[in-house]
């Protein structure tokens, strides 16, 4: 025997209405209530009920398409899980509510950035974007997808970004706050921080916390030495390099993502410091690569696929009437520090440790 596909029927058996109502809710229409909405998109999930968008599209004169918009740099190598987590998470709640989804990456860098998004917009019939940083954080950008009758949703927006539009995302400075009470109680008192682009604010936003954490030990901003990267692998090694050279480097290197942070364990295992031993290295995000570095990385994790799922939802519920004008959402999600074997108590002098290290190679 072979099971057969559930359909529009099933769903309105399920969630105990019509199925014009379920074709209501999954064509994005106006006149449900809110409990009714929730109701027929939990038995959409329940029974696994997927939607043919092709078919949509040519019945109804609407493209169904969410756009996933990254930020890139063309010149260094891409986020190694970042990207395609949410990309996934968006992915599967687009099958589910019957969306299309694209992806498109945007150096951030370009003059003409905000024009390519706009074209994509228009070209694509695009009902919906999803936004990460920077892009998310862009009050402009946002308002002029807005005014191409295009619904907007921001993946952990910051600054202006947050006040215009529906958004997703953990509490990062708690985050950073979190990671950095976790080093102080192993009794780390000199810190670098590997940030991220200049402009990105969630990078921004976790050494905030880190200097809350600090500041609540009675250590003011010259514990931590704070260097700009790009979030790619290459610009940690060659930045925590650069750091143990300093005349009195940390003890502990507290990175902004987990790519950095396994390029700054390379430069470490290049220089021949044992990690934890001498130097402690922390990541953000719990990207599989934390797990497969060695030794693993104490990190902070998100739940990256469930942000992107998300993103698709406050769309949804915009197109489909739930929320109108500028009732801004914003979904935080829970954030956990993962403790692995990156980080210990620290060591007495790295400089020291650094000496011996070399003596002996």
């Amino acid at each position: 025997m072979t099971s057969r596909k559930p359909t529009i029927d099933d769903v309105a058996r399920q969630s105990g209405v019509g199925r014009t109502t379920v074709s209501r809710v999954l064509n994005g229409g106006p006149n449900v209530r809110p409990e009714v909405r929730d109701r027929v998109l939990a038995a959409v999930a329940a029974l696994n009920y997927r939607v043919n968008p092709q078919a949509r599209s040519l019945a109804g004169g609407r493209s169904r398409m969410l756009a996933l918009i990254l930020a890139s740099d063309l010149e260094a190598e891409p986020n190694s899980f970042y990207a395609s987590a949410l990309e996934l998470g968006a992915l599967r709640e687009c099958l589910a509510l019957g969306f299309q989804l694209m992806t498109r990456h945007v150096a951030q860098q370009s003059p003409d950035r905000r024009a390519q998004v706009l074209e994509l917009v228009t070209t694509q019939r695009c009902q919906g974007v999803i936004l990460t940083p920077p892009f998310a954080d862009d009050a402009t950008l946002i308002e002029d997808i807005r005014r191409q009758g295009c619904e907007v949703a921001a993946i952990s927006p910051g600054g202006p970004g947050r006040s215009v539009a529906d958004g997703v995302g953990i509490d990062d400075e708690a985050g950073g706050y979190d990671i950095a009470r976790r080093l102080l109680d192993l009794g780390h008192r000199r810190f670098a921080f590997i940030s991220g682009i200049e402009g990105h604010l969630s990078a921004e936003q976790r050494l905030d916390g880190l200097k809350r954490a600090l500041a609540e030990r009675g250590l003011d901003d010259d514990a931590v030495t704070v260097v700009g990267g790009d979030f790619t692998f290459r610009s940690g090694s060659v930045l925590a390099a650069r750091l143990f050279d300093q005349p009195d480097p940390p003890t502990a290197l507290v990175c902004a993502n987990d790519d950095m942070a396994a390029g700054a364990l390379s430069a470490a295992h290049g220089r021949g410091l044992d990690v934890p031993g001498h130097l402690s290295i922390t990541g953000f995000d719990d990207t599989p690569v934390s797990e497969i570095v060695w030794p693993p990385l104490t990190t902070v994790h998100q739940p990256l696929k469930d942000m992107g799922g998300e993103a698709v939802r406050l769309i949804a519920a915009r197109l489909a009437g739930a929320r109108r004008g500028s009732d801004w959402r914003f979904t935080v999600l829970p954030h956990a520090v993962v403790d692995r074997a990156s980080a210990g108590r620290a060591a007495p002098r790295l400089a020291t440790a650094t000496a011996n290290a070399n003596a002996n190679a």
